[in-house]
């Protein structure tokens, strides 16, 4: 057993009596104590009761517990009976989950052991993971750089070995921009295919839009083993039923793929464009057929349409209510032809109610425009980033830029890639393709047709065993 093994691998060795899981933890606990006064990813730990569990843990995993004895860590986002969900806003340091989230129960009922919670950005607001209850959260890879955000710790504590699998979530590339800044997997499901109930502070009810919950890992394997733990109805859909269509055996060069390497939108580094290219050869090389051209949608209509239905949801939820009157009078008295970025945020963040059904039908033609071309072909390789993890910086947002060879992008525009599927509902799995230049890791993501999961998964998979896979950073690779 290595602290890198993935739980696909972990399970065997549990099926087999190689290794138990109380060693399991123990590898986890003992990496922690080492490394992650480095990385800063843990934010809240039961040691204690998760070695008590383990210990307890005696048969081998099966169809109904595929997670027992599994260590794994959540999002701090969680709620887990007995710790804090504070979302790193200082208002709520004092807020103690007494129950679990249905992710929770899920996972615990497949027998995983939930040992501990990973670090995020204020309000899961950011592309970095820092607050002033926990900290700044450090990449494995190089620690002057972030992990990336809002599930950085998560991203940063499965690279480290510090846990197995890991539990994000992500409106604006918060599971998958972590996978790509430390070189490992994870998945943004279709729009409520996982329950986000207990994923939230504690006036948060409703099924939030755009947002979805979903796994991280260092395997696309343990990925899928996770969806069939979580891929659920709740129980305010108890008559509902996923059957998730899958690759049925077709193999790379089987495969209709396109490739959309970059964009005038938010352009993208060569070497990330590089990168792209490099995973739609090895279909080429396969056989599939790809093609360079094809769009569904125009980028910019999609960005639009992403950009301000995000900030109605960010800014409907946002501080008191004399905050948001602040806010709506500011929009009120812009001048008509005041197009920046802080005007177009201010009058999305207030807009009225008729505004917003025009720009969820505008959504709903885009759904309908991917669908249709999801009958010609079966994947979209993309980036996730402009770039590959940046250097920590925690300026206010308006001064903070990205450097992409040479020219200065505003620090958000990236956020383009993220939105492109996450408009749509529609399912990534960002998979590592290895480091770069400098020596950090760049990832590439599979879109796909809604509920087409399992598509993107296991074409991961398949990209996996052709070197796509997991490598340790190497200042913790022993």
């Amino acid at each position: 057993m290595t602290a890198f093994d993935s739980a696909t691998t972990l399970t065997h060795m549990l099926e087999t009596r190689q290794t138990s899981a109380l060693e399991m933890l123990d590898e986890c606990l003992a990496r922690i104590e080492r490394i992650d006064a480095d990385t800063n990813a843990l934010c809240w730990l039961d040691a204690e009761g998760a070695r008590e569990q383990a210990a307890s843990i005696t048969e081998a995993p099966d169809e109904r517990r595929p997670l027992l004895g599994i260590p794994m860590t959540v999002k701090e986002a969680y709620d887990l009976a007995g710790s804090p969900t504070t979302w790193g806003v200082d208002a709520f340091a004092d807020n103690i989950a007494s129950t679990d989230s249905v992710v929770v129960e899920r996972l615990k009922r497949a027998g995983a052991v939930v040992f501990g919670k990973t670090n995020v950005s204020v309000m899961l607001g950011d592309i970095q993971s820092y607050n002033r209850i926990y900290g700044t959260t450090n990449n494995p890879w190089n620690l002057a750089h972030t992990p990336g955000g809002s599930s950085g710790g998560s991203g940063a504590a499965l690279a480290a070995g510090l846990s197995v699998l890991e539990m994000g979530s992500d409106i604006g590339g918060s599971i998958r921009t972590p996978a790509h800044y430390c070189g490992v997997f994870g998945h943004k499901p279709t729009w409520a295919l996982v329950p986000s109930r207990g994923h939230g502070l504690p006036y948060m009810v409703s099924e939030p839009d755009i947002a979805v919950v979903g796994p991280m890992a260092r395997s696309a394997f343990d990925l899928e083993s996770m969806l069939g733990v979580l891929a659920h109805p709740d129980a305010l859909a108890s008559a509902v039923r996923y059957e998730l269509p899958t690759l049925a055996g077709r193999s790379l060069g089987d495969l209709r793929v396109a490739v959309w390497s970059n964009d005038e939108v938010a352009p993208v580094t060569r070497e990330i464009a590089g990168r792209v290219e490099r995973v739609a050869q090895v279909f080429r090389d396969a056989g599939a057929t790809v093609d360079d051209e094809a769009r569904p949608v125009r980028s910019a209509h999609s960005h639009d349409v992403y950009h301000r239905l995000l900030f109605a949801f960010i800014g409907a939820g946002e501080g008191t209510d004399e905050e948001y009157e602040a806010r709506r009078r500011k929009a009120a008295a812009l001048a008509a032809g005041d197009n920046s970025e802080r005007a177009l945020e201010l009058r999305a963040s207030t807009m009225d109610h008729r505004t917003w059904l025009g720009l969820n039908s505008e959504r709903d033609r885009l759904r309908w425009a991917w669908r249709a071309f999801f009958q010609d072909y079966d994947i979209v390789l993309a980036p996730q980033t402009a770039t590959p993890a940046m250097v920590h910086d925690h300026r206010p947002f308006s001064e903070r830029t990205i450097d992409v060879d040479g020219a200065t992008q505003p620090y958000w525009q990236q956020i383009f890639w993220a939105g492109l599927p996450g408009i749509a509902h529609l399912p990534s799995t960002v998979i590592p393709t290895g480091p770069g230049d400098a020596g950090l890791p760049i990832g590439v993501q599979i879109i796909g047709p809604a509920y087409g999961d399992l598509v993107t998964i296991q074409c991961a998979q398949l990209l996996e065993r052709e070197g796509f896979a997991f490598a340790a950073p190497p200042a913790y690779a022993g």
